[in-house]
């Protein structure tokens, strides 16, 4: 016997009593064909549907793959280029040649940036991949076993043995790959390895930072060139650390000075590298 709970919502004329012999015939006999109208508006609500309507939720874990590219790359983007940029203005460069050196390390850091990520995410793919073929294998030649290994996990989870073996039950006659994945080895839809979006996320997100300081070039008298772009970097900074952790769900001011720190130690020795060199030569 199948016990169903539903929500009937009803947009009728019919009077009360034919409403309630409705409820008892869907009770009794799964049907309301022979209650109302053929021309009655019926609408049915599942319980998922109702306790999602109550209660909806909003993960950031999805945003975690294209958020640490892109907070890496506009990152990177934004120091390198401005340090290039005080470091080649500091050796007493001209502004074409300051401008010049920034292009060429915009040019070459976003092409960088989306070849490193590129390998390197492809190095995980390539790893996720081998791990479900290898997964794939066992189900096929071990079931048994497979079965025992998934249930251990929800076991040392606090299930009851015999309902963990219950759930791996129902869940390997679903998707058993997709069950060992996701419990055993922790890949999931929203975690898996994608290095094409990590890639153009990356180049496009450094490029973008890279711009910020280039534009002060071309807009900032030479002899104010360094303190001009330094402390418009570390506002920028500021800015892409506050949108980050906004993006992330995380502590706003914690990544903001994060950030602007380590910006104002790298802009601060490339300042005082190019000084020394430009006084030298």
């Amino acid at each position: 016997m199948i016990s169903i709970d539903y929500e009937l919502i009803v947009d009728t004329d019919e009077s009360d009593q034919r409403l309630d012999l409705l409820h008892k015939n869907a009770r009794k006999y799964g049907t309301i064909s022979n209650t109302v109208a053929e021309a009655t508006k019926l609408e049915g609500v599942t319980p998922e549907e109702v306790v999602s309507r109550l209660h909806t939720e909003r993960h950031l874990v999805s945003r975690i793959g294209w958020l640490r590219a892109a907070v890496l790359g506009a990152n990177d983007g934004l120091v390198s280029t401005a340090s290039l940029i005080v470091g080649v203005a500091a050796a007493s460069a001209s502004s074409s040649d300051v401008l010049i050196s920034g292009i060429a390390g915009l040019v070459a850091g976003a092409m960088s940036m989306a070849a490193g990520e590129y390998v390197s995410v492809s190095s995980q793919s390539d790893t996720e991949q081998a791990d479900l073929a290898r997964e794939r294998s066992e189900l096929s030649s071990q079931p048994a076993f497979e079965r025992e290994e998934l249930a251990l996990i929800y076991v040392k989870r606090g299930v009851e043995t015999n309902l963990a073996r219950q759930v791996a039950d129902q869940l390997m006659a679903k998707d058993a790959l997709g069950a060992h994945a996701q419990d055993e080895l922790g890949i999931s839809e929203v975690t898996t390895a994608r290095p094409v979006q990590a890639a153009l996320t990356s180049a496009g997100t450094f490029a973008t930072g890279a711009v910020l300081p280039l534009s002060l070039v071309l807009v900032s008298p030479p002899s104010l060139l360094v303190p001009v772009v330094s402390i418009a970097s570390l506002v920028f900074l500021g800015l892409l650390g506050a949108i980050g952790a906004r993006a992330g769900g995380a502590n706003v001011p914690k990544a903001t000075l994060r950030v602007t720190f380590w910006g104002t130690l790298a802009m601060a020795l490339t300042a005082g590298i190019g000084a020394l060199v430009g006084t030298a030569v």
